[in-house]
């Protein structure tokens, strides 16, 4: 709930999560910046495994990685994770990503 003059609302004020960068790392690992400004590492590897996910075994597969429809997709968006994961699962690193 938030209130804005005075009103009470019930829904959540914040906006939706949307990824706005992403950078593949090595070792299955991505760099992706988030609309809230924070800047997250991900680790793929625990989830590679798993049937919608082991396409991206291959590192030349998880290299392709970018941004539809503000989250990260891969192989013309047959492959996507939410921005909901990718921010509960990285860790938090600086947001500025140097090449």
């Amino acid at each position: 709930m938030y209130i804005i003059d005075d009103i009470a609302y019930a829904d959540d004020s914040r906006p939706a999560l949307r990824v706005c960068g992403v950078r593949p790392l090595e070792n299955h690992r991505l760099w992706v910046r988030f609309n809230d400004g924070t800047a997250k590492e991900v680790d793929f590897t625990p989830i590679l495994n798993e049937p919608a996910f082991k396409p991206l075994q291959d590192e030349k597969v998880f290299s392709r990685a970018y941004i539809d429809f503000n989250t990260v997709v891969w192989n013309d968006g047959e492959i996507d994770i939410s921005p909901e994961w990718l921010y509960k699962n990285g860790v938090t690193v600086d947001s500025v990503m140097l090449a």
